[in-house]
Protein backbone atom coordinates (compact mmCIF):
# COMPACT_ATOMS: atom_id res chain seq x y z
CA UNK A 1 0.00 0.00 0.00
CA UNK A 2 2.73 2.23 0.90
CA UNK A 3 4.51 1.76 -2.21
CA UNK A 4 1.59 2.57 -4.28
CA UNK A 5 1.33 5.62 -2.31
CA UNK A 6 4.87 6.31 -2.95
CA UNK A 7 5.05 5.36 -6.65
CA UNK A 8 1.55 5.76 -7.69
CA UNK A 9 0.16 4.27 -10.81
CA UNK A 10 0.41 7.25 -13.97
CA UNK A 11 -3.00 8.07 -15.55
CA UNK A 12 -3.70 7.82 -19.13
CA UNK A 13 -4.40 11.12 -20.31
CA UNK A 14 -2.73 10.86 -23.11
CA UNK A 15 -4.97 8.80 -24.70
CA UNK A 16 -7.68 10.92 -24.29
CA UNK A 17 -6.45 13.44 -26.14
CA UNK A 18 -5.54 11.04 -28.65
CA UNK A 19 -9.13 10.13 -29.35
CA UNK A 20 -9.92 13.81 -29.84
CA UNK A 21 -7.40 14.57 -31.89
CA UNK A 22 -9.05 11.55 -34.18
CA UNK A 23 -12.51 12.29 -34.03
CA UNK A 24 -11.45 16.57 -34.66
CA UNK A 25 -9.59 15.13 -37.26
CA UNK A 26 -12.30 12.81 -38.77
CA UNK A 27 -14.15 16.45 -38.81
CA UNK A 28 -11.65 18.51 -40.63
CA UNK A 29 -11.68 16.11 -43.68
CA UNK A 30 -14.97 15.63 -43.70
CA UNK A 31 -15.53 19.44 -43.98
CA UNK A 32 -12.00 19.82 -46.56
CA UNK A 33 -13.79 16.65 -48.87
CA UNK A 34 -17.65 18.08 -48.78
CA UNK A 35 -16.89 20.26 -52.46
CA UNK A 36 -15.10 17.21 -54.17
CA UNK A 37 -18.58 15.23 -52.79
CA UNK A 38 -20.81 17.64 -54.31
CA UNK A 39 -19.07 18.80 -57.33
CA UNK A 40 -20.36 16.38 -59.76
CA UNK A 41 -23.96 17.34 -59.14
CA UNK A 42 -23.20 20.88 -57.96
CA UNK A 43 -20.96 21.66 -61.13
CA UNK A 44 -24.21 20.95 -63.29
CA UNK A 45 -26.50 23.38 -61.24
CA UNK A 46 -24.25 26.34 -60.94
CA UNK A 47 -22.65 25.87 -64.38
CA UNK A 48 -19.41 25.49 -63.86
CA UNK A 49 -16.77 23.83 -65.97
CA UNK A 50 -13.40 22.22 -65.43
CA UNK A 51 -11.52 25.47 -64.59
CA UNK A 52 -14.30 27.02 -62.62
CA UNK A 53 -14.33 23.80 -60.43
CA UNK A 54 -10.59 23.44 -60.59
CA UNK A 55 -10.24 27.07 -59.12
CA UNK A 56 -13.56 26.69 -56.50
CA UNK A 57 -11.22 23.41 -55.34
CA UNK A 58 -7.94 25.70 -54.65
CA UNK A 59 -9.40 28.13 -52.93
CA UNK A 60 -9.02 26.69 -49.92
CA UNK A 61 -5.48 25.85 -50.36
CA UNK A 62 -4.77 29.53 -51.14
CA UNK A 63 -5.12 30.39 -47.96
CA UNK A 64 -4.76 27.55 -46.03
CA UNK A 65 -1.35 27.45 -46.99
CA UNK A 66 -0.79 31.59 -46.73
CA UNK A 67 -2.12 31.28 -42.97
CA UNK A 68 -0.22 27.58 -41.61
CA UNK A 69 2.61 29.92 -40.41
CA UNK A 70 0.81 32.75 -38.87
CA UNK A 71 -1.60 29.76 -37.40
CA UNK A 72 1.55 27.86 -36.33
CA UNK A 73 2.97 31.30 -34.58
CA UNK A 74 -0.22 31.65 -32.83
CA UNK A 75 -0.31 27.91 -31.45
CA UNK A 76 3.19 28.52 -29.79
CA UNK A 77 1.89 32.14 -28.39
CA UNK A 78 -1.53 31.18 -27.04
CA UNK A 79 -1.76 27.23 -27.12
CA UNK A 80 -3.27 24.68 -28.99
CA UNK A 81 -5.93 24.35 -27.03
CA UNK A 82 -7.73 27.92 -27.36
CA UNK A 83 -6.55 28.56 -30.93
CA UNK A 84 -7.91 25.11 -32.64
CA UNK A 85 -11.09 25.10 -30.26
CA UNK A 86 -11.66 28.32 -32.16
CA UNK A 87 -10.61 27.36 -35.20
CA UNK A 88 -12.77 24.27 -35.15
CA UNK A 89 -15.85 26.03 -34.43
CA UNK A 90 -15.25 28.37 -37.02
CA UNK A 91 -14.72 26.14 -40.30
CA UNK A 92 -17.57 24.01 -39.33
CA UNK A 93 -19.54 27.25 -39.47
CA UNK A 94 -18.24 28.44 -42.44
CA UNK A 95 -18.73 24.62 -44.04
CA UNK A 96 -22.54 24.94 -42.64
CA UNK A 97 -23.13 28.48 -45.14
CA UNK A 98 -21.47 27.01 -48.38
CA UNK A 99 -25.09 25.17 -48.67
CA UNK A 100 -26.39 28.63 -49.23
CA UNK A 101 -24.15 29.82 -52.17
CA UNK A 102 -25.39 30.45 -55.82
CA UNK A 103 -21.81 32.01 -57.29
CA UNK A 104 -18.16 30.57 -57.80
CA UNK A 105 -17.13 34.21 -56.00
CA UNK A 106 -19.53 33.18 -52.87
CA UNK A 107 -17.89 29.21 -52.57
CA UNK A 108 -14.30 30.86 -53.53
CA UNK A 109 -14.61 33.19 -50.68
CA UNK A 110 -16.13 30.68 -48.14
CA UNK A 111 -13.63 27.71 -48.86
CA UNK A 112 -11.02 30.67 -48.34
CA UNK A 113 -12.57 30.87 -45.00
CA UNK A 114 -12.56 27.55 -44.31
CA UNK A 115 -9.09 26.94 -45.26
CA UNK A 116 -7.45 30.28 -42.94
CA UNK A 117 -9.57 28.08 -40.04
CA UNK A 118 -8.34 24.52 -40.88
CA UNK A 119 -4.65 26.44 -40.59
CA UNK A 120 -3.69 25.84 -37.45
CA UNK A 121 -5.31 21.93 -37.49
CA UNK A 122 -2.25 19.83 -38.35
CA UNK A 123 0.21 22.03 -36.72
CA UNK A 124 -1.78 22.08 -33.30
CA UNK A 125 -2.17 18.06 -33.92
CA UNK A 126 1.67 17.63 -34.08
CA UNK A 127 2.44 20.18 -31.24
CA UNK A 128 -0.33 18.45 -28.92
CA UNK A 129 1.22 14.67 -29.54
CA UNK A 130 4.67 15.96 -29.06
CA UNK A 131 3.89 17.46 -25.76
CA UNK A 132 1.98 14.35 -24.44
CA UNK A 133 3.48 11.29 -25.94
CA UNK A 134 7.06 9.79 -25.50
CA UNK A 135 9.26 9.34 -28.25
CA UNK A 136 8.76 6.31 -28.68
CA UNK A 137 4.94 6.06 -28.44
CA UNK A 138 4.77 9.16 -30.51
CA UNK A 139 4.46 7.15 -34.63
CA UNK A 140 1.98 5.58 -33.47
CA UNK A 141 0.28 8.18 -32.07
CA UNK A 142 0.52 10.52 -35.22
CA UNK A 143 -0.83 7.67 -37.41
CA UNK A 144 -3.83 7.19 -35.57
CA UNK A 145 -4.88 11.06 -35.72
CA UNK A 146 -3.25 10.98 -39.47
CA UNK A 147 -5.06 7.90 -40.11
CA UNK A 148 -8.39 9.87 -39.09
CA UNK A 149 -8.89 11.71 -41.99
CA UNK A 150 -8.92 8.57 -44.02
CA UNK A 151 -11.03 6.54 -41.29
CA UNK A 152 -13.61 9.95 -41.74
CA UNK A 153 -13.57 9.97 -45.56
CA UNK A 154 -14.20 6.24 -45.76
CA UNK A 155 -16.84 6.01 -43.34
CA UNK A 156 -18.52 9.58 -44.23
CA UNK A 157 -18.21 9.88 -47.85
CA UNK A 158 -20.99 6.97 -49.11
CA UNK A 159 -22.98 8.76 -46.45
CA UNK A 160 -22.47 12.04 -48.00
CA UNK A 161 -23.36 10.73 -50.94
CA UNK A 162 -26.31 9.20 -49.85
CA UNK A 163 -27.30 12.86 -48.69
CA UNK A 164 -26.42 14.43 -52.11
CA UNK A 165 -28.66 11.87 -54.13
CA UNK A 166 -31.38 11.74 -51.56
CA UNK A 167 -31.40 15.11 -51.07
CA UNK A 168 -29.04 17.21 -52.76
CA UNK A 169 -25.51 18.94 -52.65
CA UNK A 170 -26.96 21.94 -49.89
CA UNK A 171 -27.22 19.08 -47.39
CA UNK A 172 -24.12 17.85 -47.70
CA UNK A 173 -22.60 21.28 -46.51
CA UNK A 174 -25.23 21.15 -43.76
CA UNK A 175 -24.48 17.58 -42.15
CA UNK A 176 -21.09 18.27 -42.81
CA UNK A 177 -20.43 21.82 -40.71
CA UNK A 178 -23.04 20.89 -38.28
CA UNK A 179 -20.85 17.41 -36.74
CA UNK A 180 -18.05 19.96 -36.97
CA UNK A 181 -19.57 22.57 -34.56
CA UNK A 182 -21.39 20.02 -32.19
CA UNK A 183 -17.33 18.65 -31.49
CA UNK A 184 -15.77 22.27 -30.92
CA UNK A 185 -18.05 21.92 -28.04
CA UNK A 186 -16.49 18.12 -26.87
CA UNK A 187 -13.00 20.23 -27.73
CA UNK A 188 -13.07 22.73 -25.14
CA UNK A 189 -14.66 19.73 -22.86
CA UNK A 190 -11.67 17.90 -22.54
CA UNK A 191 -8.96 19.28 -24.01
CA UNK A 192 -6.23 21.13 -22.52
CA UNK A 193 -2.29 20.82 -22.53
CA UNK A 194 -0.40 18.40 -20.09
CA UNK A 195 0.55 20.87 -17.51
CA UNK A 196 -2.65 22.07 -16.82
CA UNK A 197 -5.06 19.12 -17.44
CA UNK A 198 -7.12 18.68 -14.25
CA UNK A 199 -6.80 14.54 -14.48
CA UNK A 200 -3.27 14.02 -14.97
CA UNK A 201 -1.08 12.94 -12.52
CA UNK A 202 2.85 13.72 -12.18
CA UNK A 203 3.60 10.08 -12.83
CA UNK A 204 2.33 10.40 -16.61
CA UNK A 205 4.18 13.55 -16.87
CA UNK A 206 7.24 12.13 -16.03
CA UNK A 207 6.83 9.48 -18.17
CA UNK A 208 6.04 11.85 -20.40
CA UNK A 209 9.05 13.75 -20.70
CA UNK A 210 11.08 11.10 -19.53
CA UNK A 211 10.48 9.41 -22.76
CA UNK A 212 11.38 12.55 -25.09
CA UNK A 213 8.04 14.23 -24.65
CA UNK A 214 7.78 18.41 -24.00
CA UNK A 215 4.80 17.54 -20.95
CA UNK A 216 5.99 20.53 -19.11
CA UNK A 217 5.01 24.36 -19.60
CA UNK A 218 7.24 25.76 -22.11
CA UNK A 219 9.00 29.09 -22.00
CA UNK A 220 7.43 31.55 -24.39
CA UNK A 221 10.23 32.81 -27.12
CA UNK A 222 10.10 35.92 -29.29
CA UNK A 223 9.92 34.51 -32.77
CA UNK A 224 12.98 36.19 -34.31
CA UNK A 225 13.95 36.11 -38.65
CA UNK A 226 16.79 34.16 -37.61
CA UNK A 227 14.78 31.72 -36.17
CA UNK A 228 12.96 31.35 -39.65
CA UNK A 229 16.19 31.31 -41.74
CA UNK A 230 17.27 28.31 -39.63
CA UNK A 231 13.75 26.14 -39.93
CA UNK A 232 13.73 27.05 -43.84
CA UNK A 233 17.48 26.24 -44.44
CA UNK A 234 18.17 22.97 -42.56
CA UNK A 235 19.16 20.61 -44.70
CA UNK A 236 16.43 18.04 -42.56
CA UNK A 237 14.07 20.36 -42.98
CA UNK A 238 14.02 21.21 -46.57
CA UNK A 239 14.09 17.74 -47.73
CA UNK A 240 10.87 17.05 -45.35
CA UNK A 241 9.21 19.82 -46.84
CA UNK A 242 9.54 18.46 -50.32
CA UNK A 243 8.33 15.07 -49.30
CA UNK A 244 5.41 16.90 -47.71
CA UNK A 245 4.51 19.22 -50.79
CA UNK A 246 5.28 15.45 -53.04
CA UNK A 247 2.68 13.89 -50.22
CA UNK A 248 0.21 16.49 -50.34
CA UNK A 249 -0.03 15.72 -54.16
CA UNK A 250 -2.23 12.31 -54.30
CA UNK A 251 -3.77 13.46 -50.95
CA UNK A 252 -5.75 16.73 -53.34
CA UNK A 253 -6.01 14.63 -56.17
CA UNK A 254 -8.28 12.46 -54.15
CA UNK A 255 -10.26 15.11 -52.29
CA UNK A 256 -10.86 17.42 -55.05
CA UNK A 257 -10.95 15.48 -58.75
CA UNK A 258 -11.08 11.85 -57.68
CA UNK A 259 -15.20 11.89 -57.23
CA UNK A 260 -15.59 13.82 -60.65
CA UNK A 261 -12.75 10.89 -62.37
CA UNK A 262 -15.21 7.60 -61.37
CA UNK A 263 -18.13 9.64 -62.91
CA UNK A 264 -17.21 11.25 -65.98
CA UNK A 265 -14.57 8.76 -66.92
CA UNK A 266 -15.83 6.09 -65.57
CA UNK A 267 -19.39 6.22 -65.58
CA UNK A 268 -20.27 5.23 -62.11
CA UNK A 269 -23.60 6.63 -60.63
CA UNK A 270 -23.60 8.72 -57.71
CA UNK A 271 -24.26 6.22 -55.23
CA UNK A 272 -21.19 3.73 -56.55
CA UNK A 273 -18.62 6.68 -56.54
CA UNK A 274 -19.71 7.28 -53.02
CA UNK A 275 -18.87 3.35 -52.13
CA UNK A 276 -15.89 3.11 -54.65
CA UNK A 277 -14.02 6.19 -53.37
CA UNK A 278 -14.64 5.27 -49.80
CA UNK A 279 -12.00 1.98 -50.81
CA UNK A 280 -9.05 3.80 -51.00
CA UNK A 281 -9.87 5.82 -48.09
CA UNK A 282 -9.87 2.18 -45.95
CA UNK A 283 -6.81 1.32 -47.74
CA UNK A 284 -5.04 4.51 -46.30
CA UNK A 285 -6.79 4.25 -42.91
CA UNK A 286 -4.44 0.83 -42.37
CA UNK A 287 -1.69 2.05 -44.29
CA UNK A 288 -0.99 4.81 -41.62
CA UNK A 289 -1.56 2.54 -38.30
CA UNK A 290 0.81 0.03 -39.92
CA UNK A 291 3.88 2.85 -40.67
CA UNK A 292 3.60 3.88 -36.87
CA UNK A 293 3.41 0.63 -35.76
CA UNK A 294 6.42 -0.46 -37.54
CA UNK A 295 8.30 2.64 -37.11
CA UNK A 296 7.70 2.25 -33.10
CA UNK A 297 8.96 -1.20 -33.14
CA UNK A 298 12.04 0.01 -34.93
CA UNK A 299 12.93 2.19 -32.47
CA UNK A 300 12.16 -0.47 -29.81
CA UNK A 301 14.46 -2.84 -31.68
CA UNK A 302 17.18 -0.30 -31.19
CA UNK A 303 17.29 1.21 -34.61
CA UNK A 304 18.22 4.82 -35.17
CA UNK A 305 15.26 7.49 -35.37
CA UNK A 306 16.63 7.70 -39.30
CA UNK A 307 15.86 4.30 -39.87
CA UNK A 308 12.54 3.47 -38.09
CA UNK A 309 10.82 7.26 -39.49
CA UNK A 310 12.36 6.85 -43.14
CA UNK A 311 11.49 3.23 -44.07
CA UNK A 312 7.67 3.24 -43.79
CA UNK A 313 7.49 6.73 -45.24
CA UNK A 314 10.28 5.68 -48.57
CA UNK A 315 8.49 2.87 -48.85
CA UNK A 316 4.87 4.29 -49.05
CA UNK A 317 6.34 7.18 -51.62
CA UNK A 318 7.80 4.38 -53.89
CA UNK A 319 4.74 1.97 -53.66
CA UNK A 320 1.99 5.27 -54.25
CA UNK A 321 3.33 6.16 -57.36
CA UNK A 322 1.69 3.14 -58.64
CA UNK A 323 -1.08 5.09 -58.71
CA UNK A 324 -0.20 5.53 -62.68
CA UNK A 325 -1.01 1.99 -63.34
CA UNK A 326 -5.17 3.15 -63.26
CA UNK A 327 -4.16 4.09 -67.08
CA UNK A 328 -3.70 0.87 -68.42
CA UNK A 329 -7.05 -1.10 -67.10
CA UNK A 330 -10.89 0.09 -67.47
CA UNK A 331 -12.23 -2.78 -65.15
CA UNK A 332 -13.29 -1.25 -61.91
CA UNK A 333 -12.52 -3.46 -59.60
CA UNK A 334 -8.72 -3.74 -60.63
CA UNK A 335 -8.87 0.48 -61.00
CA UNK A 336 -10.29 0.27 -57.32
CA UNK A 337 -7.53 -2.27 -56.32
CA UNK A 338 -4.83 0.19 -57.90
CA UNK A 339 -5.96 3.13 -56.21
CA UNK A 340 -6.31 1.14 -52.55
CA UNK A 341 -2.35 -0.08 -53.07
CA UNK A 342 -1.39 3.90 -53.77
CA UNK A 343 -3.64 5.26 -50.82
CA UNK A 344 -2.59 2.64 -48.42
CA UNK A 345 0.94 3.31 -49.52
CA UNK A 346 0.36 7.06 -48.83
CA UNK A 347 -0.97 5.96 -45.67
CA UNK A 348 2.75 4.34 -44.72
CA UNK A 349 4.56 7.24 -45.90
CA UNK A 350 2.02 9.93 -43.88
CA UNK A 351 4.46 9.55 -40.84
CA UNK A 352 6.40 12.73 -42.11
CA UNK A 353 4.32 14.35 -39.73
CA UNK A 354 6.27 12.52 -36.85
CA UNK A 355 9.25 14.39 -37.86
CA UNK A 356 8.01 17.68 -37.56
CA UNK A 357 7.84 16.20 -33.82
CA UNK A 358 11.24 14.76 -33.79
CA UNK A 359 12.90 17.33 -35.11
CA UNK A 360 11.51 20.79 -34.30
CA UNK A 361 13.22 23.18 -31.52
CA UNK A 362 10.85 22.61 -28.44
CA UNK A 363 10.16 26.26 -28.41
CA UNK A 364 9.27 26.54 -32.14
CA UNK A 365 6.71 23.22 -32.51
CA UNK A 366 3.93 25.21 -33.34
CA UNK A 367 5.74 27.40 -36.05
CA UNK A 368 8.11 24.86 -37.56
CA UNK A 369 4.23 22.63 -37.87
CA UNK A 370 3.24 25.55 -40.00
CA UNK A 371 6.34 26.10 -42.38
CA UNK A 372 5.94 22.28 -42.84
CA UNK A 373 2.56 22.34 -44.08
CA UNK A 374 2.56 25.37 -45.96
CA UNK A 375 5.16 23.81 -48.17
CA UNK A 376 3.47 20.66 -48.58
CA UNK A 377 0.02 22.59 -49.23
CA UNK A 378 1.17 24.46 -52.04
CA UNK A 379 0.39 21.13 -53.68
CA UNK A 380 -3.30 21.98 -52.65
CA UNK A 381 -2.97 25.10 -54.73
CA UNK A 382 -1.01 23.87 -57.80
CA UNK A 383 -2.73 20.22 -58.48
CA UNK A 384 -6.26 20.75 -58.58
CA UNK A 385 -5.37 23.85 -61.59
CA UNK A 386 -3.10 21.59 -63.03
CA UNK A 387 -5.14 18.41 -63.18
CA UNK A 388 -8.34 21.15 -64.17
CA UNK A 389 -5.87 22.50 -66.96
CA UNK A 390 -4.82 18.89 -67.94
CA UNK A 391 -8.81 17.97 -68.79
CA UNK A 392 -9.30 21.22 -70.22
CA UNK A 393 -6.34 20.60 -72.75
CA UNK A 394 -6.83 16.42 -73.29
CA UNK A 395 -10.43 15.96 -72.36
CA UNK A 396 -8.65 12.56 -70.21
CA UNK A 397 -7.25 12.02 -66.84
CA UNK A 398 -4.80 9.83 -67.81
CA UNK A 399 -1.84 13.15 -68.10
CA UNK A 400 -3.58 13.86 -64.29
CA UNK A 401 -2.25 10.35 -62.67
CA UNK A 402 1.52 10.52 -65.05
CA UNK A 403 1.89 13.99 -62.88
CA UNK A 404 1.06 12.61 -59.34
CA UNK A 405 2.78 9.86 -60.11
CA UNK A 406 5.95 11.52 -60.77
CA UNK A 407 5.73 14.10 -58.15
CA UNK A 408 5.31 11.11 -55.52
CA UNK A 409 8.64 9.36 -57.25
CA UNK A 410 10.46 13.18 -56.60
CA UNK A 411 9.20 12.79 -52.74
CA UNK A 412 10.90 9.30 -52.64
CA UNK A 413 14.35 11.01 -53.64
CA UNK A 414 14.18 13.95 -51.16
CA UNK A 415 14.14 11.52 -48.16
CA UNK A 416 16.53 9.07 -49.72
CA UNK A 417 19.46 11.78 -50.71
CA UNK A 418 18.48 14.63 -48.68
CA UNK A 419 17.07 13.92 -45.41
CA UNK A 420 19.96 11.92 -43.42
CA UNK A 421 20.03 11.99 -40.03
CA UNK A 422 17.16 13.52 -38.06
CA UNK A 423 17.26 15.45 -34.94
CA UNK A 424 15.89 17.98 -32.88
CA UNK A 425 17.57 21.51 -33.74
CA UNK A 426 18.66 23.48 -30.72
CA UNK A 427 18.26 26.94 -30.78
CA UNK A 428 20.98 29.26 -29.65
CA UNK A 429 19.88 32.34 -26.92
CA UNK A 430 21.64 35.05 -28.49
CA UNK A 431 20.26 37.49 -25.62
Amino acid sequence: MSNETEHPKKTNVRFTILAMLFIVTVINYIDRSALGIAAPVMKEDLAFDAVKLGVAFSAFNWAYTAFNIPGGWLLDRYGARKVYGVALLLWSTFTFFQGFISTLLGLFILRFLVGITEAPSFPGNSRLTTMWFPQHERGRAVSIYNSAQYFGLALFTPVMAWILQEFGWHDVFFVAGGLGIFVAILWFAFVREPYNHPRVNQAEIDYINSGGGLANKEEKRKVNWSDIRLLLSNRQMVGIYIGQYALNTIVWFFLTWFPTYLVTEKGLSLIQTGFAASVPYIGAFFGGIVGGIISDRLLKKGKSLAVARKTPIITGFLLSSTIVLANFTSNIFLLILIMSIAFFAKGLAGLTWSLVGDMAPKELIGLTGGIFNTIGNIAGIVTPLVIGFILAKTNSFSGALIFVASVLFVGALSYIFIVNKPERIILIDKN
